[in-house]
């Protein structure tokens, strides 16, 4: 079973992005992008929405709630 991180790294090559290019996207840091992917912090609430909302993905999705 995938993690959070392990999704959000998922969206983030799939779309080319740095982890740079990626949190800029969202309005945060690199720092906070790194931690996501690390497993050692999660997204806020509104970080999840604007995740799901800036990759057209459900919330269940990054959550590992569906497939």
């Amino acid at each position: 079973m995938e993690t959070i991180g392990q999704r959000i790294k998922q969206l983030r090559t799939e779309e080319g992005l740095s982890q740079t290019a990626f949190a800029d996207r969202l309005c945060t840091t690199q720092d906070t992008v790194s931690l996501w992917e690390l497993g050692k912090s999660l997204p806020t609430i509104e970080l999840l929405i604007k995740l799901c909302k800036t990759f057209s993905v459900s919330a269940d999705y990054i959550l590992g709630l569906e497939g």
